[in-house]
């Protein structure tokens, strides 16, 4: 699972061994069912069937490897995965983040932070673009620690509450690991941007 922020840069000329494959590839296939496992997973949280949502989440985990080594290994790589790719991986997780806080799982202000750092993500490029500066995101180190941990969460979450376990002590720390790293990588990415814009005044 994909995902940002990122490092800001100008974007570079597509390099010549991709090979721009058809729209539908077996990975764009399976991005797709990926896409389409948000409104279950969202359903199946509303049900209160936690159980059921972890086994899709993790499926979802799992195709997002199996078409990512799919796409390398055939050389099957195209603009529509590159651009469906991330987007399945952050519809799932903003959801499950904000349904998990709507039926009480995990904290409103956790779902809330989640959401406005990938607001800031998507504000900030289309104000760059704005500026005359195009920027091409890419993940830097706090960011894909976000990542990992806000996938980690939901799991996690997702798995005490669905299967009856108890782990509070984990799960507060957990939390707190993701609003921090969610923090880390906001303002990781101001920063880029500043210099960026800096670099690059209108």
């Amino acid at each position: 699972m994909p995902d940002a922020p990122d490092r800001v840069r100008r974007p570079a000329a597509p390099a010549s061994a991709d090979i721009e494959a058809g729209l539908f590839t077996l990975p764009n296939l399976i991005t797709l069912a990926r896409l389409c496992a948000v409104p279950a997973a969202v359903w199946l949280m509303l049900q209160q069937r936690l159980d059921l949502a972890f086994l899709v989440f993790v499926a979802a985990g799992v195709s997002d490897a199996v078409d990512g080594w799919l796409a390398r290994v055939w050389n099957a790589r195209s603009a529509l995965g590159a651009l469906l790719d991330p987007v399945a991986d952050k519809a799932l997780l903003v959801s499950v983040y904000v349904t998990l806080a709507a039926i009480g799982v995990l904290p409103d202000w956790l779902a809330i932070l989640v959401v406005f750092r990938d607001l800031l993500i998507v504000g900030g490029v289309i104000f760059l673009w704005v500026l005359g500066v195009p920027a091409r995101i890419r993940p830097i180190l706090v960011s894909k620690a976000n990542t990992a941990a806000q996938i980690a969460l939901a799991a996690l979450a997702l798995l005490l509450k669905g299967f009856g376990l108890a782990a509070p002590g984990l799960l507060a720390f957990m939390i707190g690991l993701v609003a921090f790293t969610t923090l880390a990588s906001g303002i990781a990415y101001v920063v880029q941007a500043a210099r960026l814009t800096g670099a690059n005044p209108p």
